[in-house]
């Protein structure tokens, strides 16, 4: 876990300026985006199973 998620966010990071970027640094933000969509996803999967698992031992 990085240090950093422990910290609250007071404010919302600004959106990038898009319009300054060439294509190559939109194509590479962009998959830099994707990255973290999948990174987002499997521990959203992680924690389902997790709790998957927890829901069957707890019921009867």
């Amino acid at each position: 876990m990085d240090p950093d998620d422990l910290e609250p966010q007071t404010a919302k990071p600004q959106p990038k300026n898009l319009d300054v970027m060439s294509i190559e640094a939109l194509g590479e933000y962009v998959d830099e985006l994707e990255a973290e969509i999948a990174r987002a996803r499997a521990v959203i999967a992680a924690k389902r199973e997790a709790r998957s698992g927890a829901d069957a031992v707890f019921k009867r």
